[in-house]
């Protein structure tokens, strides 16, 4: 049959695989693919991702609507400390406000010895310019722009790649930000510039420092990236528009995303869990505990009906106070390696064996354990994966846990394997603790969806050490990612610092400031040609009790600033201060710090897959497993052999494609309509 222009390819690029996910939007029909990814190059398995997939589906390129693509580029390269040689034009005496930072020291440092790690940006890489703004943007002094000439001309000499400008409480007034930037434009051609006022226009000197500068370390990389994917696309016979997922869940534009593309540094991360959200609220699940774990970290968050949002995340050492999905990552995947530490304790990650060379049992020269190799040794993996593209080695996997930890700790072949897993899952399941309990949230209460690779292999074990009684696997756990990006709406956030104190007795410039940034939200839209009916805009407010340091942020009442719609905000924040710290303070002014609107513009999506009932499916064989009581021979199921309402008793194994998933005993697997195994958890 001829394509019509109904399908859309997603690309979820990790570190160790690449899924693409490709589906037909008119009939719901899926196909998935899953390839190495290429480190030299990721441009490169992206495209062969895509090749492959259609090849699977019988489908031409020309039939491709949509490509939607999350990435680990920019958070690689801040992480790696690969970025661009930046430069950096600041307002006169501020030359040294990356260097400073903030007086405090990472959790787990030694006050004594910790050494403040190196800026993106070094001094002798920032330049300064005469200007200054109050804080309410009025000018104390005007701009010099021969300080701009001769910044231009340092930055010429240093090799400059990108540059950041951010002048003191230009969150207030950009006008000499933007007067600044077109002239290092005129005098740097071809050398991108990078704006505070438009990459994140609220105050904190340090944070909006940080966020420019770090989007004009990243933006070399990215645009090269973005344009490499996208002439290989045409090249091959795509010429669907290219849209990169935010680190806030919704997609943008690949031009959007070159000029912005600190707004991607947790991409991949966030489209795991806006598809992790799709799939529960098709489930009747709508609070959901995400676990994704890859093959070097595991990413969890929260959701209660949508995901929580926050402005104060960290990529690496760095603060990135922009909206993204609250993600909190450990070093934990199926390829953590496993070591003895000098003081004789097992140790599961952060080090990770990676895509190249991989687990022991890869066969691809790697030679220290990992956490995938003390699964296999367990009998909890099946003898090969990527259905028979990667065949495993069993043998290999046991030589490198006796020689590196059973012989060392003194201990049996399986009670090493035992304690690799035990200690990734409890490494998990704290990660867990930290975005549900710290955030006044039980995970009693929540379903855990385990995704990835690796994550049905943990799942059951991690929700027991919590106290989770249901767990949902999604039907394609390791492409996850992938189909998240199939839910995901363009998405585009408008923020402005405004500093007003309540009661206010006339609303009138919160609602001009409001329907500044409203409008700014409208007008994107039209831009991105979105329909009136597919358009939605939402209003929040960042607000504190007076004198306290930190924000939170809650959802406006309606579309509107007026009395009533303020005491109604007000009073949310109120109560999600006492849900989230036990009490609140009634009797306080609060203050109105930041005003956010986003806008959101639903796009052509899939038809749900419904899954029929089949005969009684039977086993495709058995496997002997490693239980805690001993040795067992297990059931193993496969995944497409099982229809709407079958059920699967633990201990069981249930392959698939993408991921393996672990049934433990007294677990009851039930396959619901939508493919996915809700797996209820006995004690």
């Amino acid at each position: 049959m001829a394509d019509q222009g109904t399908l859309t390819v997603a690309v979820d690029a990790g570190g160790t695989f690449t899924d693409i996910v490709l589906v037909d939007r008119a009939s719901g029909q899926r196909w998935e693919a899953k390839v190495p990814t290429t480190p030299a190059d990721r441009s490169q398995a992206f495209v062969d991702g895509v090749a492959q997939v259609l090849e699977i589906a019988g489908r031409a390129p020309a039939g491709i609507s949509h490509v939607l693509h999350g990435t680990t580029v920019a958070t690689n390269a801040i992480l790696e400390g690969k970025g661009a040689r930046a430069g950096l034009l600041t307002t006169a005496g501020l030359r040294h406000v990356l260097e400073i930072g903030r007086h405090d020291i990472p959790r787990h440092e030694n006050l004594y010895s910790w050494v403040k790690p190196r800026r993106p940006i070094p001094p002798e890489q920032v330049m300064e310019a005469k200007e200054r703004l109050a804080v309410d943007g009025s000018v104390v002094t005007p701009l010099d722009e021969s300080d701009i000439r001769a910044a231009a001309d340092e930055f010429r000499r240093l090799d400059a790649q990108a540059v950041a400008v951010c002048f003191l409480h230009a969150y207030a007034n950009p006008t000499h930000e933007r007067r600044a930037g077109a002239l290092l434009a005129e005098l740097l051609p071809g050398i991108p510039i990078t704006l505070s006022s438009e990459v994140l226009p609220v105050f904190r000197e340090y944070e909006r420092t940080m966020a420019t500068a770090l989007n004009a370390y990243v933006m070399p990389a990215i645009s090269t990236y973005v344009r490499r994917i996208e002439d290989r696309l045409k090249e091959s016979g795509v010429s669907a528009p290219l849209l990169l997922m935010k680190s806030s869940g919704g997609v943008i534009r690949g031009a959007g995303a070159a000029k912005q593309p600190v707004q991607t540094a947790l991409s991949g991360p966030a489209a795991g869990v806006v598809g992790a959200r799709a799939l529960g609220l098709r489930a009747g699940f709508p609070r959901l505990i995400t676990l994704d774990v890859g093959g070097t970290s595991a990413d969890i968050s929260l959701i209660d009906g949508e995901p929580r949002l926050t402005t104060e995340g960290k990529v690496g050492d760095w603060p990135l106070t922009l909206p993204m999905i609250d993600i909190h990552t450990i070093g934990a995947g199926g390829g953590s390696i496993a070591r003895v530490s000098p003081e004789g304790a097992l140790v599961v990650g952060p080090a990770s064996a990676g895509a190249d060379p991989g687990p022991v049992a890869y066969r691809r020269g790697g030679e220290e354990p990992t956490l995938t190799d003390a699964n296999l040794v367990l009998g909890r993996l099946p003898p090969s994966l990527l259905d028979g593209r990667i065949t495993l080695d069993a043998d290999a996997s046991a030589r490198a846990i006796e020689a590196k930890v059973a012989r060392p700790l003194g201990l049996t072949l399986h009670d090493a394997a035992r304690g690799i897993v035990a200690v990734a899952d409890n490494n998990m399941a704290g990660a867990i603790r930290v975005v549900s309990v710290q955030r006044g949230f039980d995970p009693v209460d929540f379903a855990l969806v385990p995704f990835g690779g690796a994550g049905p292999l943990q799942g059951s074990a991690i929700a027991r050490l919590l106290g989770m009684k249901r767990i949902l696997v999604p039907a394609r756990p390791g492409v996850l990612a992938a189909e998240g990006l199939l839910a995901a709406k363009l998405r585009n956030e408008f923020t402005r610092t405004v500093m007003l104190r309540a009661p206010i007795a006339d609303p009138a410039p919160l609602a001009a400031a409001y329907a500044a940034l409203d409008a700014e939200a409208v007008a994107w839209l039209e831009a991105e040609s979105v329909p009136a009916a597919s358009r939605e805009v939402r209003w929040r407010a960042g607000m504190r009790y007076v004198n306290q340091g930190f924000e939170l942020f809650v959802d406006w009442p309606a579309r509107s600033a007026d009395t009533a719609t303020l005491s109604a905000a007000i009073e949310r924040f109120h109560d999600e201060h006492e849900r989230l710290y036990t009490f609140a303070q009634r009797d306080t002014q609060v203050e109105i710090v930041t005003l956010e609107v986003t806008a959101l513009g639903t796009m052509p999506g899939p038809a749900d897959e419904v899954l029929p009932a089949r005969d009684a499916p039977t086993p495709i064989g058995e496997q002997l497993v490693d239980l805690e009581r001993g040795s067992s021979r297990v059931p193993v199921w496969r995944r497409d052999h099982l229809g709407a309402g079958a059920v699967v008793k633990g201990p069981a194994i249930v392959v698939q494609m993408d991921a393996t998933t672990w049934l433990a005993p007294g677990d009851v697997a039930t396959m619901d309509p939508f493919g996915n195994l809700v797996v209820e958890v006995s004690d």
